[in-house]
């Protein structure tokens, strides 16, 4: 850890503090010192501080603890910072909360306009179910009203009738879906299983100018410097968001470094879909870039579990919580394999991560099953290939990732979120290799931690929450809302394999790892400053700690210049 050019007066130095590394040996130091917008030296007081020069900038820490800038490997920021342009919306955590939303919502607009609700998932309802269509017509009898999670949905007879949706509707563009019937009647009940692409709906309210999605754009990300974030992946990046980074970079307005796997459609002939990939394989981003570059690829395998759609490898059991009827009943797969195997042959030929939201443990080994077969003839470790979510495992899959070489991206915050109702629908045993994350630490699989940020600004408040310290608490202790009790505490990571779950690892599953993730002489100079020492404070006080001041290459992005006075080891 000691100095590359002990001459050298350094622009800045924090000193007096507990510098965790998460180096390979996880090494911790007493100061460190920044030249050029890189970390030119890390080791004692007495030795960093011979770096100071008449130009020096010197931070005393008082004690406080120093990591590595965080990364957050699953965000959509584009879409979550504009859900609240038009208006605030409430918490919703119980159905009558969101028929009251819907109610006023249908009030402020006009006869016909849209009222849509996202996100806002039933297993995190106190009833755990959807608003039925008989509900929304009584809140909304002259508004069409979508209540949408990911790609199901309730919907009310007007939002029915003007998608065309009735019961001899018929899906004819190939893909996945279904929708609910009366078995009396033979009408549709208004739940839409993976068809919410055939509702359609039109945006209402006041709507935002490319300045506006610019402007709240980087609202968040400066809120993400604030919870210690300096780098992400837009984990589905369309290619507007994409064109805004672009001009952000160009401006000099970017505050984290980004990561994208732009999102590429899988309905269609084969060969335009592999056009697709090759297009994005050439794109000038895909060059080295500190700030911006595209890594990848992203699609969609199966639905969600908070849906109940994910696709399973035994069946999901009938389910009053999902509405699922059919005893065999295993989820949905929305790429069947003959055809994802071309997809993802293609983008690793390219060169490009290619990764899939996939939830289910079939899907899981769908994916697998993929990589394993592409492997044979043409290596897949060089893309880093991804499972995006990869909530349902199992011990094979664990044991498969790290002999591929394949890399997982999963969200502690769904853990925490959903585990009371996961536990009611499938009994705690089932969920044995859900979110395995000590057991992928100890096969050398890498994983990295997320937040699948959808919603809102408020690193707390949004859906779901971003902030990273609620995240390594829960990887942690495997503690849930609303839950009693810990989920399998056997999967539960240390606190420093928790520090690298969102540093060093998502270094490597984003490939910076020769660049950020550690604070080790020559890396950029990412780094925050928190208010607790996250090695030693009590286990429940790590969810709740605070950033002080946050660094981007040596610049300070958040917090105050100074440090306000505390005491040492807080």
């Amino acid at each position: 850890m000691g100095a590359r050019r002990a001459s050298a007066d350094a622009d800045l130095i924090l000193h007096h503090g507990k510098i965790v590394t998460v180096d390979g040996r996880f090494s911790i130091g007493q100061a460190l010192a920044v030249e050029g917008g890189r970390v030119a030296a890390v080791g004692s007081n007495q030795a960093v501080l011979k770096r100071k020069g008449p130009r020096t900038r010197l931070v005393d820490l008082r004690g406080r603890c120093v990591l590595p800038g965080l990364i957050d490997s699953h965000t959509h920021p584009s879409a979550a910072s504009m859900v609240e342009f038009d208006h605030p919306i409430p918490v919703m955590e119980t159905v009558q909360d969101v028929l009251d939303y819907i109610r006023a919502r249908a009030e402020a607009l006009s006869d016909g306009e849209w009222v849509q609700v996202r996100q806002v998932f039933i297993t995190r309802l106190k009833e755990q179910r959807y608003p039925t269509r008989a509900e929304l017509d009584r809140v909304a009898p002259t508004n069409p009203v979508l209540f949408a999670t990911g790609p199901d949905a309730s919907l009310n007879t007007r939002a029915l009738r003007e998608s065309g949706i009735d019961r001899d509707f018929r899906i004819a563009d190939g893909g996945p879906g279904y929708f609910e019937k009366d078995p009396q009647t033979g009408e549709p009940t208004g739940i839409l299983r993976s068809m919410t692409r055939y509702v359609k709906v039109k945006p209402a309210g006041r709507q935002p100018t490319a300045e506006d999605q610019y402007r709240r754009t980087l609202e968040l990300l400066r809120d993400y410097n604030a919870t210690g974030i300096t780098s992400i992946a837009d984990r589905d990046a369309a290619p507007e968001a994409i064109e805004r980074y672009r001009r952000m970079r160009a401006a000099g307005d970017l505050s984290v470094r980004i990561a994208v796997s732009q999102h590429v459609d899988t309905l269609g002939p084969v060969e335009a879909i592999q056009d697709v990939i090759r297009k994005i394989a050439a794109d000038p981003l895909r060059k080295p870039d500190p700030l911006l570059r595209i890594v990848g690829i992203k699609t969609y395998l199966d639905g969600g579990m908070l849906t109940g759609s994910a696709y399973m490898r035994q069946p999901w059991g009938v389910s009053k919580i999902y509405s699922i009827t059919d005893p065999e009943y295993r989820g949905v797969l929305f790429i069947p394999r003959e055809r994802l195997l071309p997809i993802v042959r293609t983008t690793v030929e390219s060169g490009l991560q290619f990764t899939a939201h996939s939830v289910g443990d079939g899907a899981v080994h769908t994916l697998l099953d993929v990589y394993e077969e592409i492997n044979r003839t043409t290596p897949v470790r060089p893309t880093r290939p991804c499972i995006t979510h990869s909530n349902f495992m199992s011990r094979e899959a664990v044991a498969l990732l790290p002999k591929l070489g394949v890399v997982a991206d999963i969200q502690p915050a769904w853990l925490y979120l959903d585990t009371r109702t996961l536990v009611a629908q499938f009994g705690y045993d089932r969920l044995r290799y859900f979110q395995p994350l000590r057991s992928l630490f100890a096969a050398g699989a890498v994983a990295g931690g997320g937040s699948d940020h959808m919603q809102k600004i408020g690193s707390l408040r949004s859906v779901n929450p971003y902030n990273p310290f609620l995240g390594m608490w829960v990887a942690i202790t495997r503690k849930a809302k609303g839950y009693e009790g810990r989920l399998h505490p056997e999967e539960a990571l240390s606190r420093e394999q928790a520090i690298r779950f969102y540093t060093r690892n998502n270094a490597y599953l984003l490939f910076r790892e020769h660049e950020v993730g550690s604070l080790e002489p020559g890396k950029l100079a990412d780094f925050i400053v928190l208010d607790r020492d996250l090695l030693t404070c009590p286990e429940d006080q790590i969810r709740d700690a605070r950033v002080l001041q946050t660094y981007l290459g040596g610049k300070r992005v958040f917090g105050a210049a100074a440090l306000a006075s505390a005491r040492r080891g807080k």
